[in-house]
């Protein structure tokens, strides 16, 4: 009696099949309106179901689709494929635009994460107003990073996940260079003062900008 009350127990936690949480994973994404992490996929689905295995045969299974599973920082979402979003570009032209400040300033903080306010005002060679800040945390582009080692213990900015969604990428590792930027019709101007790459150096361009690095990230 005994055995079959643990075998009954056993049952009863048993996960559903991995095609039935393919299933619960395809529609948590379809559904959210936000990325969606492995956790918060495990606290909604069924004991002992396994969100990371599901994740891998949904966007296998979604390769060469229209659209894709796509990892967003820690979460998950579903995008449109990168070569599809010509698509989309009606919703792309009528996106808020930034000021020259903010473009400059986002781009800066995106390829020189984490920094602080001080070292943004020495690259663009200009002081960043409080507003131009406040503009893009309300858009929650970017958002305080750790305090810096220095005297005065500064505080540092970073990219937010949804920044990251904003404009398909993975991490900001995935930032592109001045070429692809370019390429996209995202950059017409020079690029701020002192906004290289790292201080890598390459050629000189038409515009006479020189190595890949920041620039801005919207038309003006």
């Amino acid at each position: 009696m005994k055995d079959e009350d643990d075998r009954e127990t056993d049952s009863l936690f048993e996960a559903p099949p991995m095609g039935e949480q393919e299933r619960m994973v395809e529609a948590m994404l379809f559904a959210s309106a936000e990325p969606i992490t492995l956790r918060e996929m495990a606290g909604r689905m069924p004991h002992g179901c396994d969100p990371a295995e599901a994740v891998a045969h949904v966007r296998k299974r979604y390769e060469g689709r229209g659209v894709r599973v796509q990892r967003v920082g820690e979460a998950w979402a579903i995008r449109t494929a990168p070569d599809l979003s010509f698509l989309m570009q009606k919703e792309t032209v009528e996106m808020r635009k930034l000021s020259r400040a903010a473009t400059e300033t986002l781009a800066i903080i995106a390829y020189h994460q984490p920094v602080t306010r001080a070292e943004i005002e020495e690259i663009r060679g200009v002081s960043v107003s409080r507003g131009t800040i406040d503009q893009l945390l309300e858009l929650d582009w970017i958002r305080f990073g750790r305090r810096k080692m220095a005297p005065g213990r500064p505080v540092t900015f970073v990219v937010t996940p949804e920044f990251l969604d904003q404009f398909g990428l993975e991490t900001a590792r995935d930032l592109p260079g001045l070429k692809e930027l370019r390429a996209a019709g995202l950059l017409d101007n020079r690029l701020p003062p002192g906004a290289g790459d790292g201080g890598e150096s390459g050629p000189d361009d038409e515009d006479g900008v020189t190595g890949r690095g920041q620039s801005e990230l919207f038309e003006e």
